[in-house]
C-alpha cells in the first residue's frame, strides 16, 4: 500500500508579490541551483494548467495559455517571491505528439521528478468534467511506488452543474482507493472564479516550512 507524505490542514495565508520567468531548459542539469524550495505542476495536455499556474501568480500571461493542447514543451521555471520555484512541466497524453516526441518528453519529466533534490511536491492536475482516465491512474501509481510527494488538484470546477459538483470527486476516491491505503491531498479549484487559490498557496506555505536545503 501507498501512502502520502504531507497532509494538508494549514491555515497559513500566502501572498505572492512578485512571479518572474526564470528559463526553460530540458536538461536538469541546467536548471536553476537548488537552494529553494520548488513545486511542479503537471497534467493532461488542455487541463488548464497555464491558467492556474497565471491565476496562482496573479499575473494574466506569466505562463502561456493555447487553445492547442501539447504547448508546453520544456521544464519551465518560475521564481515567486523570489523565495519558492514554481516549474511548468509539459501534458502528457497529447495524442498529436509523434511518439519520439512523447518518449522525450517522459524521459525528461521522470528524470527530473527522480533527481530533482529541492521539489518538495508535484501537483497533478485533474479535469473534473472526466471520470477517472487510466493515463492519470497510472501517473499516480508511478508517483507513489517511487516516492515522489503529490496532490492532486481537480481544475475547471467552474464547469460542473450543482449534482456534478457533488458527484465527481466521489469517482475518483472509488477509483484510488482500490489500491491506495488513503486519498492523497486534494484541491478542487477553478482558474475563472479563483476558487481553491488561497488554499493551494496556503499549502506551499506550509511545506516552505519544512525545506532543508540540500
Amino acid at each position: 500500500t501507498k501512502k502520502t507524505i504531507f497532509a494538508t490542514n494549514t491555515k497559513l495565508i500566502m501572498k505572492v508579490n512578485t512571479a518572474e520567468f526564470v528559463m526553460s531548459n530540458q536538461d536538469i542539469t541546467k536548471c536553476p541551483i537548488p537552494q529553494i524550495p520548488e513545486y511542479a505542476f503537471i497534467g493532461r495536455s488542455n487541463v488548464g494548467k497555464s491558467s492556474l499556474i497565471n491565476t496562482l501568480a496573479n499575473v494574466k500571461n506569466l505562463a502561456k495559455t493555447s487553445g492547442k493542447p501539447g504547448k508546453t514543451r520544456l521544464i519551465n521555471h518560475f521564481i515567486m517571491n523570489k523565495s519558492w520555484y514554481l516549474v511548468d512541466l509539459p501534458g502528457y497524453g497529447f495524442a498529436k505528439a509523434s511518439k519520439a516526441h512523447r518518449n522525450k518528453y517522459e524521459k525528461f519529466i521522470n528524470e527530473y521528478m527522480m533527481k530533482r533534490e529541492n521539489l518538495m511536491n508535484v501537483f497533478l492536475l485533474i479535469d473534473s468534467r472526466h471520470p477517472p482516465q487510466h493515463i492519470d491512474i497510472d501517473f499516480m501509481e508511478w508517483l507513489g511506488t517511487s516516492g515522489i510527494p503529490f496532490s492532486i488538484v481537480f481544475t475547471k470546477i467552474d464547469k460542473l452543474n450543482r449534482s456534478q459538483k457533488g458527484s465527481f470527486y466521489a469517482a475518483y476516491e472509488a477509483e484510488m482507493l482500490k489500491t491506495w491505503e488513503e486519498m492523497p491531498p486534494h484541491f478542487i479549484t477553478s482558474s475563472e472564479t479563483k476558487d481553491g487559490r488561497e488554499e493551494l498557496l496556503a499549502y506551499i506555505e506550509e511545506i516552505n516550512g519544512s525545506f532543508v536545503k540540500p
